[in-house]
């Protein structure tokens, strides 16, 4: 098979969007009867039908659908591709791809890049930043993807170098109104009497906890699942349940005197994060000026905070 147009699947993109040929080719400046005759030429390459074109437009056939998903991801690719190369035309001297686990970014980690941006001596220096679960991370490094992670320590890294980064503490967020509410700490084996609001099953948090209730011979019991740390404390805000949240992304939840914190005294509910990558000798100068930022200043800040405590 010959290789593919990248203006005949930008068009196909376009087609599918906007339901219709006619609507496409003024959004794409191109006449209708061009872009019909490409995706036929696509078509006859393919050895199959990609659109049903009707009296009230056109829709991708099962065959269509298929192409419609590889070439969004596909064009998102290029797209990335000519602005990071318009970036170094631009006068940009670096770049550093990086991949982290919805709590590093949730937590510090954002501060922590646009500090280091901040700075004139990386005002030449572009950082990209995708969220992903931890083992994505790891995995994604591994095979080159991205130049850096950064996820939790509990992760398998497979034989990649990686250095600690920030830690945080697993707390239990309850109603102000639960039975739970009154107790200065306890033990997570304590809250399995109650209903939880959990985080997807594919996350790390998830997997640990269901654990850690498995050691004890109990099972969690859900009320509520939620994709994200935020939509976790407005559902055990709103009375639905209690949930083991980082304590470093509860302050705005406190404050609003919507939950109460409890400290939970199991060892794993402290948490260490690590920057990751292949090798150190393969790291770009600037990936490697942001490693060891990231770790000096989470160390500043977490000896600060030490001193303080005491």
């Amino acid at each position: 098979m010959r290789d593919l147009d990248l203006k005949t699947l930008r068009l196909l993109v376009a087609v599918c969007d906007a339901g219709n040929m006619r609507d496409a080719a003024a959004e794409q400046h191109i006449e209708p009867s061009a872009i019909s005759k490409r995706i036929a030429q696509l078509e006859s390459t393919l050895g199959t039908k990609v659109l049903v074109r009707g009296r009230n437009g056109a829709v991708p056939t099962p065959a269509g659908r298929a192409l419609l998903e590889h070439a969004r991801s596909l064009l998102f690719t290029m797209d990335r591709i000519e602005g990071d190369m318009a970036a170094f035309k631009g006068g940009i001297k670096g770049h550093v791809r990086l991949m982290a686990s919805a709590s590093a970014i949730a937590e510090s980690l954002l501060d922590d890049i646009a500090q280091f941006l901040r700075e004139p001596a990386h005002q030449d220096i572009k950082v990209d930043i995708e969220e992903r679960l931890s083992k994505d991370v790891v995995s994604m490094v591994r095979e080159g993807i991205v130049s850096l992670g950064v996820c939790w320590t509990n992760t398998d890294f497979g034989g990649l170098e990686h250095r600690p980064y920030r830690s945080d503490q697993l707390t239990l967020a309850v109603p102000m109104d639960h039975p739970l509410s009154q107790r200065e700490a306890l033990y997570f084996e304590e809250t399995l009497a109650y209903d939880h609001v959990g985080l997807l099953p594919s996350t790390g948090v998830y997997t640990m906890l269901n654990r850690a209730a498995a050691k004890v011979g109990r099972r969690m019991s859900y009320r509520v699942v939620v994709s994200s740390f935020d939509a976790a404390f407005r559902v055990v805000g709103a009375g639905l349940g209690i949930s083991v949240v980082p304590r470093e992304v509860s302050g705005i939840y406190v404050s609003a005197g919507q939950v109460r914190l409890v400290p939970l005294l199991n060892d794993w509910a402290l948490r260490q994060f690590a920057v990751c990558y292949r090798q150190q000798n393969e790291l770009t100068a600037a990936s490697q000026r942001l490693v060891d930022y990231l770790c000096d200043r989470a160390s500043q800040t977490e000896k600060i905070s030490c001193q303080a405590c005491s």
